[in-house]
C-alpha cells in the first residue's frame, strides 16, 4: 500500500455552505475532508481537468 503525503488547506466559507458540506458528508458517511476530495475529483472528471501528480512524473 503506497502512502501519500497530505497537504493542509485552509479556507473560509459561509456557515450555510459549511452546514451543507457537513450534511452531504454525513449523508455519504464521509469526513468533511474526504467529501471535499470527492467533490473536487468528480468536478475534474466531469470537466476533463487533468492534473499530473509530481510524484507520478518522478516514478514514485
Amino acid at each position: 500500500m503506497s502512502s501519500t503525503k497530505t497537504a493542509t488547506l485552509t479556507l473560509r466559507i459561509s456557515p450555510e455552505m459549511k452546514q451543507k458540506l457537513k450534511s452531504a458528508a454525513d449523508h455519504e458517511h464521509r469526513s468533511i475532508a474526504n467529501m471535499i476530495e470527492v467533490l473536487i475529483r468528480d468536478y475534474c472528471e466531469q470537466n476533463k481537468i487533468c492534473v499530473t501528480n509530481k510524484n507520478d512524473e518522478d516514478g514514485n
